[in-house]
């Protein structure tokens, strides 16, 4: 047995000890002690509010500030101890700040509850990392237009079911993964809206008797706003969920870059060189350079996906308010944070750093007829209805294959053998600069078209 329950800072109602294992259990301390700067931040914040409204007094309040800030920096010092028997973060530093200052630290708890300064130190802790992960957002799209902007001349084949299908630029791929990117921004810093509210006030699930100023409260802690209802204040993590389907979004995006990653620096393709740093070798086979970092952001996106899971499970069968369920909400949401972070960490760093083989993607978009849907449209624009321009190239492309050439090869006279309403002009259509160029309205893969949308992508960036 551990030491009596009458012992703990909720102890008076009991008068048998919990069990050792049980403390051990239940307590929280060993991963929520990560909020600490949160937890005294609050507290400093709500004591100055109850001094603000003459709860406290301007001496109570000091010494609670004075002896908080010297905690925080006896645990950046290492020198705290933190005890499994309190349980957690809150009652570990409440106790310790009682220890320092005497009768004014029991004072702090006053008008509030375990309940709302969880809820409250995740919601003020969340928003930093959110913060974070816009920045490194803005790294890894910053990244890509560096690199798109290199390669907005630079044919590759653009594949469907990974097939060769247009020719398009590799400018223009890299602009596909800043748009993924751009709407993961715009779905966080959106999110981040809804975590910005402060449920301190709430106490522990109807609000306190206290004359409190919840708005002065809020001000102090940089909070848009205060939660409109207690219950729902303490006893939902919608927030928290929300963050990781945001994140697992992320992940997906990151995952998807990844494969084409991995693909694309394999032998068979060798459409890229990805940088010896991001690669390890193998331990058996000397020659190989195994692209490790991209691997590694594909399989993180798992666990990601298995933290939001994690979290509408907890939730889904709660009834209102808290409950002791709600102290597993924080080591998935730690999890997908951490996971996130490195992980755009990684892919921002890597991205500047890719070298492109741009002979080996040429040479690829010539092989897989690449320019036939733009000789159907060649004939489209001559008069010829599409289902009959798209068996002419069907059959044009048969013969190809048949002689061993792209369609840009094929003399005139073989082509006109299928449509005598090909001219000479047509082998403007059928080279790969041709087939992009054409494609030059707002969206487009041409070089113009990519070049445009960088700069405007760079204008939006700088106002983020």
């Amino acid at each position: 047995m551990s030491e009596s329950s009458a012992d703990k800072l909720w102890g008076g109602r009991f008068s048998e000890s919990t069990d050792a294992f049980v403390e051990a259990f239940t307590a929280s301390v060993n991963f929520d002690r990560r909020l600490y700067r949160h937890d005294i931040h609050g507290s400093m914040a709500h004591a100055r509010m109850l001094a603000h409204v003459g709860v406290l007094t301007d001496a109570e309040c000091d010494a609670i500030c004075d002896g908080l800030e010297a905690i925080q920096a006896e645990i950046e010092a290492g020198e705290f101890r933190w005890e499994v028997g309190l349980e957690d973060v809150h009652m570990n530093i409440e106790a310790r700040l009682t220890d320092r200052i005497g009768a004014a630290g029991k004072k702090l708890h006053t008008g509030r509850s375990r309940n709302d300064q969880i809820a409250t130190d995740i919601r003020l802790w969340l928003r930093e990392e959110i913060d974070h992960i816009l920045a490194e957002l803005v790294r890894a799209r910053t990244g890509l237009l560096e690199l798109a902007e290199r390669e907005a001349d630079t044919i590759m084949p653009g594949f469907t079911h990974l097939q060769v299908a247009m020719p398009v630029t590799f400018g223009h791929h890299m602009l596909a993964w800043y748009e993924m990117l751009a709407r993961d921004s715009a779905r966080l810093r959106d999110a981040r809206r809804r975590v910005n509210v402060m449920p301190l006030g709430a106490a522990a699930l109807a609000g306190t008797t206290y004359p409190i100023d919840r708005a002065y409260a809020a001000s102090l802690l940089g909070f848009d706003g205060v939660a409109a209802n207690s219950l729902d204040a303490v006893s939902d993590r919608d927030f928290a969920i929300e963050f990781c389907a945001d994140a697992a979004l992320i992940m997906t995006h990151l995952s998807r870059a990844s494969e084409e990653m991995i693909l694309w620096s394999s032998a068979q393709f060798g459409f890229i060189e990805l940088p010896d740093r991001f690669c390890t070798g193998s331990s058996i086979m000397p020659q190989k350079k195994n692209p490790d970092v991209p691997e590694l952001l594909r399989g993180k996106t798992g666990r990601v996906n298995g933290d939001l899971i994690s979290l509408l499970t907890l939730m889904k069968g709660q009834p209102l308010a808290y409950n002791k369920d709600n102290q597993e909400d924080k080591e998935p949401l730690f999890d997908a944070v951490d996971t996130v972070r490195g992980s755009l960490r990684a892919f921002a760093d890597m991205v500047p750093a890719i070298e492109v083989n741009r002979e080996r993607m040429r040479a690829a978009a010539m092989q897989g007829y690449a320019t036939a849907t733009d000789l159907a449209d060649y004939l489209v624009r001559k008069g010829v209805p599409f289902r009959d321009a798209h068996e002419v190239v069907g059959k044009a492309v048969r013969r190809g294959i048949e002689l061993g050439c792209d369609l840009s090869e094929l003399k005139l006279e073989e082509l006109q053998h299928f449509s005598s309403e090909i001219e000479a002009s047509v082998y403007e259509v059928l080279t790969l600069e041709g087939s992009v160029a054409a494609r030059g309205h707002y969206g487009g893969t041409a070089p113009d078209a990519v070049r445009a949308r960088i700069r405007e992508a760079k204008a939006a960036l700088e106002n983020e």
